[in-house]
């Protein structure tokens, strides 16, 4: 699959997501999926991450997530050429900030549901998009690692 389609794929898995969520929970409705750990939970997020306020308000920050989004945009088509690992991670991450975009453009705030608990620590709630910026950083991060690794290796 090429990245446009990756990137088509998780936007339309992340808004579909939010969209069975906000037809099928009235907000702050929650439910148990695994009891104590996974919980649904319909809340929204005019901020950034974690719930954040963004100094000047919304427009801003959608201005802002617009300029980013395109920044992301023009690093993937400059990085066209280079390593697979930072051209998937620089995928996954543009087609989260797509999905949260589209809400804030079209809703004013994003759609959060996945609440996440751990023993007595709660994380704060997030979404699919916020799932896949989160695993295209890591992406980015785990290429220098393996690829420094791998130079490493072979000069010894």
């Amino acid at each position: 699959m090429s990245f446009v389609g990756v990137i088509f794929a998780i936007i339309a898995l992340d808004q579909w997501s939010k969209w069975m969520i906000k037809t099928s929970y009235k907000l702050y409705q929650s439910e148990p999926i695994i009891e104590g750990f996974l919980y649904f939970t319909y809340v929204t997020n005019d901020g950034m991450a974690f719930g954040l306020s963004f100094p000047g308000g919304k427009t801003i920050l959608l201005i802002v997530t617009l300029i980013l989004t395109g920044v992301i945009m023009w690093m993937l088509w400059k990085e066209k050429n280079s390593h697979n690992l930072i051209r998937y991670g620089l995928t996954l991450i543009l087609a989260g900030a797509i999905g949260n975009f589209i809400d804030r453009f079209y809703l004013g705030y994003v759609i959060d549901f996945i609440d996440w608990h751990i023993g007595v620590h709660h994380w704060p709630t997030f979404n699919v998009a916020d799932i896949f910026i989160t695993l295209g950083i890591a992406i980015f991060l785990m290429k220098d690692m393996i690829v420094k690794k791998r130079c490493f290796e072979k000069k010894k």
